[in-house]
């Protein structure tokens, strides 16, 4: 009789306590931005609303079992976390040309299977995008369709590549990213990794590495990246110059990752910077924005959170030479290659 009773003792502390603990409740927050939502056809927003609101909104759903902590307070932080990298209530305040790449980057998280996250997909089973919802949101974005880009004219799009190859020096330095991440002068000297044509956005991308990183390529050290290793990813315009071919019109900006374990801890190693237009203005608001980058990131872990794999050179690469691809100028930005004039941007940075 003795024991039942300590039992049922021990029963209610431990029903007392689950109470108690219900009664810490971590706020969704309140919206804090303009409430635009994303324009989108209705099937498209119909597969976000479904898959996506539930974190990515300002109208979190949590089914029962989320309500009840514990399991509350991970839903909690997931939703916070979820709305700082993307917020589908506000992204329609947001250029379409941001819009339109928010959604391509979403795309690409459900092809690599990173989103919905696995813990999420465990409590949740059935709240995986379909074969079929992807489908009608990659029709959707048809990134390689042709596009009229604000801005652009016929003129730009006949004026020849010299003209679209030779975009002016910014104005004035850049200064240092919110987060502490300096411009990286001499990214215009790097040599090129690998390039890039994001159809999403309508850009052209060189992706170039420091000297720390061309000698991990060549010394096959990959996929973990040493100290020191930097990347820049310059963009621009794309447009068609009317014979099929997709030539590189106004410089957009250029984006940076380097590597210090101790320095960027917080963001898994590496900082992140993004400075923008002729005028080189850093992007950001505030310090921790760069969990944002982070965040696009991570479906590449496995890579030290680098999407970009090399260009084969050397030896072992195959196929004709080309001209001036010999000794250490190879992979170098070439005169005449889109960049041959990032010379005076990187010198405004120093």
């Amino acid at each position: 009789m003795v024991r039942v009773r300590r039992g049922l003792g021990a029963l209610a502390l431990v029903l007392a306590a689950a109470l108690a603990l219900q009664a810490i409740r971590p706020s969704l927050g309140s919206p804090a931005g303009a409430q635009v939502e994303v324009a989108v056809p209705p099937q498209v927003r119909e597969i976000l609303v479904r898959r996506c609101y539930a974190c990515h909104s300002d109208q979190p759903r949590l089914v029962w079992w989320d309500q009840v902590a514990p399991v509350y307070w991970v839903a909690a932080s997931d939703v916070q976390r979820a709305r700082k990298v993307l917020n589908f209530s506000e992204l329609g305040a947001a250029p379409l040309a941001r819009q339109r790449a928010a959604l391509y980057e979403s795309v690409d998280q459900i092809q690599l299977g990173a989103m919905p996250l696995r813990l999420y997909l465990l409590g949740h089973p059935h709240s995986g995008v379909t074969a079929q919802e992807l489908a009608t949101l990659k029709a959707y974005l048809a990134p390689f369709r042709p596009a009229n880009l604000p801005g652009e004219t016929s003129e730009s799009a006949a004026a020849g590549p010299e003209a679209l190859a030779s975009p002016p020096a910014p104005q004035q330095p850049a200064g240092p990213s919110p987060n502490g991440t300096p411009f990286l002068p001499g990214f215009a000297n790097w040599k090129v990794i690998t390039t890039v044509d994001r159809g999403d956005d309508h850009t052209l991308r060189i992706i170039t590495g420091n000297d720390i990183a061309i000698r991990a390529i060549q010394a096959l050290q990959l996929p973990s990246w040493p100290e020191g290793a930097a990347f820049a990813s310059i963009a621009w315009q794309a447009v068609d110059d009317g014979h099929g071919h997709l030539r590189p019109g106004k410089f957009l900006q250029v984006e940076f990752m380097e590597k210090h374990r101790i320095q960027f801890a917080g963001t898994e190693g590496w900082g992140f910077a993004r400075f923008v237009g002729n005028r080189l203005r850093s992007y950001g608001n505030g310090p921790h924005f760069d969990n944002e980058c982070l965040g696009c990131h991570a479906p590449v872990k496995a890579n030290d959170f680098v999407f970009s794999l090399p260009l084969p050179r050397g030896p072992e690469a195959k196929g004709p030479e080309e001209p001036g691809t010999k000794g250490p100028e190879a992979g170098r930005l070439q005169g005449g290659l889109p960049g041959s004039e990032l010379k005076g941007m990187e010198e405004a940075g120093r």
